[in-house]
Formats: structure tokens, C-alpha cells, sequence
């Protein structure tokens, strides 16, 4: 592999034949290096190929600014997240390093940002939460910074960002309204719920991908069927509960539901209610 650009004395981009470019970092990869030099491959510890990724000239620019230290942090966070919660997104790791550089920057600097969805995002994706503490310790143990706890919940959206093949703005609308469906089912039939329960966790991951459909304005065409008349007439609180969802999609975010979804919250609604008896 041949050197085509030194961005500083720990990483390099390089191309071998036709082939992609790829970044190389590494202590000391570049030290006393030129373009067209080849690297010496026993300094490489991490590689980030272009592959037709994006990214991949915005990573360029960008990780000039940041410390191979914070870079490898990064990764072994990444590696980790990844034996916890399954395949993540390669762009995981270009957000999740300009998000702790600049967090790392903002400790420097005294400077506080509150996390104004830290609750939703600890009961609305805690297996992601717990992983984001852990990452934490990973920063503390090799950075020596102790973040605030709100960076946890910042780290957890770019996980369940890398999950669900969106945007981070997509991310933080899909929880504003999991959160928003949840009161109104909740303060509708006057129940608590148990964010430990099976039930809970599944009623949760129903709303997620349901939040994604009305944010897209993807719409699942279906008509009544006589099943939509029985969950209605058996379950006259939840379908009370999951109307008035409906009313509020419509209102706020302009989407109409339909009778399946209608009858599917339904059963989802009708499963905690009973559950909080």
C-alpha cells in the first residue's frame, strides 16, 4: 500500500493498485513518511475503507482535528457496542468520534450541555443505554475524563442511530413521539407501566418502527376486516387509548392512521392494561 496523503504524523490515506483508499492510523505511521512511500504495516491499528461511503471525504477533514487516542477510544467503544447490540452502521464510528472529541472539548472548556431526552432515553432503549455507560468507563479508563451521564444518552442515539439506518435528527424525532404515545396511552387509562416487563419492551419496539413509518409518511394500506369490528367491540378501553393516538398523528405529524395499525395498538395497548391491573 502507497502513501497518497499524510494527514498528520498518526494517519495516512493509501491506495494499493485500482483498488479504494483507505485510511490508515497508526503512532507514528506517517513519521519521516512521503507520498508514494510505502506504510509499514506492523504500525496499523485501525483501517477505514472508502467502499463508496459518503463519509468518507467529511472522515478525511475530520480527522485531522482529532487525537489518535480519542480515534482508538472510539473504536474499541465501537467493537464493543457492536458484541452487545449486533451490527451497527460503519458510520457509527465517524459520529461517534466527532461526538466525543467535541464532548472531550466542551469538558475542557467548562462547558455544561444537559441532555434534554436523557429519561426518555434510558427507558426507551436501555440494553443501547447500559452500553453508552460502559463507554463512558471506556473514555474515563483510557482518556482519564469523567463525562457526565448525559453524554451516555447523546452516545445511545448515534447506537440506535447506527441501528436504524437513519439520521440523528430522524433518531431524536422517532423518541420525541415514542414518548409522546406512551403518555397519552398512560395518562388515557391511568395505568403505570413497568419498563422491566416483556410486554413493556415489545409495546416499545411496536411504537419505534411505527414512529419511523408516520415521520417517512409511509402508510400501510389495509381495510376493516371483521377482526378490526371484534378488537374493537373486546377491548373498548385500548382501542379508546389507541384512537386517540391516531388523533394526535393526525393533528401533529399529518398522518392518518389506518385500521390495521389502529387494531394492532390496540392488542398492544390492551396487553399493558391488563398488565397494570
Amino acid at each position: 500500500m502507497k502513501i497518497v496523503k499524510i494527514l498528520n504524523n498518526n494517519v495516512v490515506v493509501v491506495q494499493q493498485g485500482s483498488k479504494d483508499e483507505q485510511i490508515i492510523m497508526g503512532r507514528g505511521i506517517a513519521f519521516q513518511k512521503r507520498c508514494g512511500d510505502s506504510i509499514d504495516h506492523s504500525k496499523i491499528e485501525k483501517i477505514f475503507a472508502r467502499q463508496n461511503n459518503p463519509l468518507f471525504d467529511h472522515f478525511v477533514e475530520l480527522i485531522q482535528q482529532i487525537p489518535l487516542n480519542v480515534l482508538l477510544t472510539c473504536d474499541r467503544i465501537v467493537n464493543y457496542a457492536r458484541q452487545q447490540l449486533g451490527p451497527l452502521q460503519e458510520s457509527l464510528f465517524i459520529s461517534l468520534a466527532d461526538h466525543c472529541f467535541g464532548a472531550l472539548e466542551r469538558k475542557r472548556n467548562g462547558i455544561v450541555l444537559h441532555n434534554r431526552l436523557l429519561w426518555e432515553t434510558q427507558h426507551l432503549y436501555p440494553n443501547e443505554y447500559q452500553v453508552a455507560v460502559v463507554a463512558l468507563q471506556i473514555i474515563e479508563q483510557r482518556l482519564g475524563v469523567t463525562l457526565q451521564l448525559d453524554e451516555a444518552g447523546f452516545i445511545t442515539l448515534h447506537f440506535v442511530t447506527a441501528q436504524l439506518k437513519g439520521d440523528m435528527q430522524e433518531v431524536t424525532q422517532v423518541t420525541r413521539l415514542i414518548q409522546e404515545m406512551l403518555n397519552l396511552v398512560k395518562y388515557h387509562l391511568s395505568i403505570d407501566y413497568d419498563d422491566k416487563s416483556f410486554i413493556y419492551q415489545r409495546f416499545v419496539t411496536h411504537l419505534k418502527f411505527f414512529a419511523q413509518r408516520c415521520l417517512a409518511h409511509t402508510q400501510i394500506i389495509s381495510e376493516e376486516s371483521e377482526l378490526t369490528e371484534t378488537v374493537h367491540n373486546q377491548y373498548p378501553l385500548a382501542w379508546s387509548a389507541a384512537e386517540l393516538v391516531g388523533k394526535h398523528l393526525s393533528q401533529h405529524y399529518q398522518h392518518h392512521i389506518q385500521p390495521e395499525e389502529l387494531l394492532f395498538l390496540t392488542l398492544h395497548i390492551e396487553k399493558l392494561r391488563k398488565e397494570a391491573q
